[in-house]
């Protein structure tokens, strides 16, 4: 049996994302506003839409709580949602261009990346999958389906090109499947196929494989391939202990590209020093804590895997972006969950925790014989 506690969710959680949300307002204005004023004729502008986003999420995130029914559990939802992910991110092929890219949908003035809700609907259609086949999971047949839909997000988001999320979609899916129960040898023929497809599409630019040779000899090209390694580390090397101060930083002056965006963490590290870099640590531990615990005690397969992938998306993002900022892997498109510019992003990151907190509220509960 199963008990349902409205607003009775995991309130760590919540503070943390609303700590979070807020901290990622804060540095979104402090390293783009000079870049906001130069192309806009004011600071507020990348602000006023993080704002709009943060708001658009917690609103969400209040509705997703309120809702007695898994609305997220429903089968006709999760593959409706996984139709349309597909479709949105098909339908990018014929969008304008951006940067020499097809990564948004254009409505007007609004744009959305569908690779974000790619990562939400990849969970709740694996963890819908595997909690269904339980019994089947030893079958080598019962991988063809899921591996087959995991394949198609990745060439759709690589060919966009997003060699970066396309990376990071393999891992949470094979990740997903792991914690499902798919045992590792077959997930080495996944792992395998998925190698040589990567290899592959690596090898088609020429700008991947300066940013793996920057990894690699990053004094090398300190002007070119290197540039944003370089400048990322001196910014997070000048803060020392305290920082800068916020709105301090000189390396947000037009001298680390993408401040905002991929490299916010360098900005942290600049302005609060190694106090603040530590303290977004710790906030993303707590997020990945609770989300384990809640997954432990959830009612139900379905639960326990939603909030493992889940809470594990967000940390493993989280902990991939700050390594790329430290040099500690190569450079790559992957953005700060809650701290980076871009609402469409964000919005998915939100969305999810509430899915994590409605798990919260319902408890399994043992009938006394």
């Amino acid at each position: 049996m199963e008990t349902y506690k409205k607003f009775g969710f995991d309130k760590p959680l919540f503070l943390t994302t609303l700590v979070l949300v807020f901290f990622g307002l804060i540095m979104v204005f402090s390293s783009s506003a000079v870049q906001s004023n130069e192309q806009f004729g004011h600071p507020f502008y990348f602000l006023i839409n993080q704002a709009i986003g943060a708001v658009a999420g917690i609103i969400l995130i209040l509705v997703i709580v309120s809702m007695k029914p898994a609305f997220y559990q429903n089968v006709l939802f999760i593959y409706g949602l996984l139709i349309l992910t597909l479709v949105l991110l098909a339908l990018c092929f014929v969008m304008p261009e951006v940067n020499g890219t097809n990564r948004s949908i254009h409505l007007l003035s609004f744009r959305f990346q569908p690779s974000s809700l790619a990562k939400l609907s990849l969970v709740l259609f694996m963890a819908s999958y595997l909690s269904r086949k339980k019994e089947k999971l030893d079958q080598f047949k019962t991988l063809i389906f899921p591996a087959a839909v995991l394949f198609i997000f990745i060439l759709l988001i690589i060919k966009e090109p997003d060699y970066s999320t396309s990376l990071f979609i393999f891992v949470i899916g094979t990740a997903m499947l792991f914690i499902g129960g798919i045992r590792i040898d077959k997930l080495f023929i996944v792992g395998l196929i998925s190698l040589v497809l990567f290899a592959f599409y690596l090898f088609q630019a020429n700008y991947r494989i300066d940013r793996w040779n920057s990894y690699l000899s990053p004094s090398n090209d300190l002007l070119g391939s290197g540039f944003h390694a370089y400048q990322s580390k001196l910014a997070v090397g000048s803060g020392g202990i305290m920082g800068v101060s916020i709105a301090q930083s000189t390396q947000k002056l037009f001298f680390l590209p993408c401040a905002h965006t991929d490299y916010i963490y360098a900005i942290i590290g600049e302005e609060l020093g190694l106090i603040g870099t530590m303290m977004v640590l710790i906030l993303f531990g707590v997020i990945l804590w609770r989300g384990i615990l809640i997954s432990r005690r959830a009612p139900d397969q379905f639960g326990r895997l939603v909030a493992a992938g889940l809470s594990i998306a967000i940390f493993a993002q989280a902990l991939l972006n700050i390594s790329i900022v430290l040099g500690l892997l190569p450079a790559t498109g992957l953005t700060l969950p809650f701290f980076s510019y871009g609402r469409s992003s964000l919005l998915y990151i939100l969305v999810s925790v509430g899915i994590l907190l409605h798990i919260s509220q319902r408890k399994k509960v043992y009938k006394r014989k």
